[in-house]
């Protein structure tokens, strides 16, 4: 048996950190589905600029629409929402066989609106109106402004991924928010079955600290934290107010793993696959490290729900200077400075392809005249 069909059997899932129309066109991610357990998908505009940017798979899509009239912003999503409506397809199965717990796939709302709450509500209902799929996650930030905006999304019955998370308090806050949701819609009368998952980034914190760091602690800080948090979810989920919500039929908000692929080039390639073994929870992995763990990663014990020793671990590595608290509140503003860069990078991309594309057309025409 793979090491991914034994995770999938312990009861994590398996989603891929990536999304290209190539990856739909010519099958690879319905091998992934049945050779390798991926029930789901996540997307960001670090993805989407790179997929658009590297070949021709979206350039007839982008000449079409160009002509239409659509541009920018509105011209992306649509593009966007064309793969991931593909894909929620794909993945509608175990979107159903499991309940509406599993066969996710997800879009990021505008990276420019983290600080900006109305906003982000505005735009999370429009792309799920838009997607017009029932397992399609909205992304929103879980920055101070995010939080009111997850739970007044929740409220409406949009499917919310809370992204960005690097801490065991920012998981919780999300989760707050997300059981605010849902307690609002039951007390309104409505249904209380809305999706929702919380992404904790791991590899980021390594990344950023071990420079910092003797090298007996180098990429210890990610796994510590993730386990840290896993144990505040088991807690959230073991609450009096979460079992209350669950007896009326909500679902859980469940844990996923974001952010990992191994960035230091000495460690396991499937570090934090291998480390991060937990039931009811997700990772989610860029096609590398997926290859990589279905070839030959090592299923280790799953998680404790106590979160093991890694609270040791954590003071020695505040020991050795690191200020985990601030690092959290860095790594989230930076990660939300790095997605709205790469958001305006991925915009300046598609109008100079669209410009390329209207100039040729013009010149076509001249030449035809003559």
């Amino acid at each position: 048996m793979k090491p991914t069909a034994r995770m999938h059997d312990l009861g994590q899932s398996l989603w891929l950190d990536n999304i290209t129309r190539t990856l739909l066109d010519d099958g690879t991610l319905a091998r992934y589905i049945a050779e390798d357990s991926i029930t789901g998908l996540t997307s960001n505009p670090s993805i989407f600029d790179a997929a658009i940017s590297n070949g021709n798979a979206y350039d007839d899509a982008i000449r079409a629409k160009t002509r239409t009239g659509l541009s920018g912003e509105i011209l992306f999503i649509e593009l966007a929402l064309e793969d991931l409506r593909r894909a929620a397809d794909l993945f509608r199965p175990a979107f159903d066989e499991t309940g509406e717990v599993d066969g996710w796939v997800s879009m990021e709302i505008s990276p420019l609106l983290a600080r900006d709450t109305q906003a982000s509500i505005n735009a999370a209902a429009r792309i799920h109106q838009q997607a017009d799929r029932p397992n399609l996650l909205v992304k929103i930030p879980g920055t101070p402004q995010g939080i009111p905006a997850i739970e007044e999304a929740i409220f409406l019955g949009i499917p919310i991924n809370v992204t960005l998370l690097f801490s065991p308090e920012q998981y919780l806050a999300a989760a707050e928010a997300y059981l605010r949701g849902i307690e609002r819609r039951i007390r309104a009368g409505m249904d209380p079955k809305v999706g929702s998952v919380a992404s904790l980034f791991i590899s980021r914190w390594d990344v950023a600290s071990n420079k910092q760091l003797p090298a007996e602690l180098h990429n210890r800080l990610g796994i510590a934290v993730a386990r840290q948090t896993y144990r505040a979810y088991c807690k959230t989920l073991d609450s009096p107010s979460w079992k209350k919500l669950a007896a009326a039929g909500a679902l859980p908000q469940r844990l996923l793993w974001a952010s990992t692929g191994t960035k230091d080039s000495s460690a396991s390639d499937t570090l934090y696959v291998s480390a991060l073994a937990a039931p009811d929870t997700i990772n989610t992995m860029p096609d590398v490290t997926l290859k990589a763990f279905a070839d030959h990663g090592k299923l280790q014990c799953a998680i404790a729900a106590d979160g093991g020793d890694d609270d040791l671990t954590i003071a020695m590595i505040a020991q050795a200077g690191i200020d985990v608290d601030a690092l959290a509140t860095t790594l989230q503003d930076e990660g939300a400075q790095a997605f709205a860069k790469s958001w305006q990078q991925l915009l300046q991309r598609i109008t100079d392809k669209a410009t390329k594309f209207a100039a040729l057309a013009t010149g076509s025409k001249g030449a035809d005249a003559r």
